[in-house]
């Protein structure tokens, strides 16, 4: 294999009088890591494939985010037959998942998991995005200014 050594300065705003040297090899593929908007566990995986076959006439699950909710939104996961126009869409674990464009900011960087625990069972979802959330943890909060003044509480009795 042959090899090439490529020196490039760094732009402003890096290290002071810093220059990267980089070793390509040129019979090598370059690939690029295209992270998913959000992630699905393996265990949460191996449910929605368990659900999924249980249903007919569908394929996706459709994740998003509702008004609502003791904390201003509330997640809604649920199976669809296919994407709609405009949604997000990725496979994971074998599981296609769909996201609207109104929910993808708010999912950005999420991941669904599926617990089993002696306390809980069920699927959580892990958002970097909420900075609170209730305490049954159906719902949630993002910064002020990002939510819209007309959601309202749950009624379900849980407290944030």
């Amino acid at each position: 294999m042959r090899e090439t050594t490529v020196t490039k300065s760094v732009p402003d705003g890096g290290f002071a009088e810093a220059e990267t040297i980089a070793t390509i090899g040129l019979e090598m593929a370059i690939q690029e890591r295209v992270m998913p908007l959000m992630t699905v566990t393996e265990a949460a995986a191996a449910k929605i494939k368990e659900l999924m076959s249980e249903e007919t006439d569908v394929s996706v699950l459709r994740v998003a985010i509702q008004g609502g909710g003791c904390s201003g939104f509330q997640y809604g996961l649920g199976f669809d037959r296919g994407p709609v126009e405009g949604d997000l869409e990725f496979a994971m674990h074998g599981v296609q998942v769909v996201v609207d464009p109104f929910s993808a900011p708010y999912l950005q960087g999420a991941e669904v998991d599926y617990v089993d625990t002696i306390q809980s069972s069920g699927f959580a979802i892990n958002n970097p995005n909420a900075v609170s959330s209730c305490g049954c943890g159906h719902s949630f909060q993002v910064e002020e200014g990002d939510t819209d003044a007309n959601m309202g509480g749950c009624g379900s009795g849980c407290s944030a």
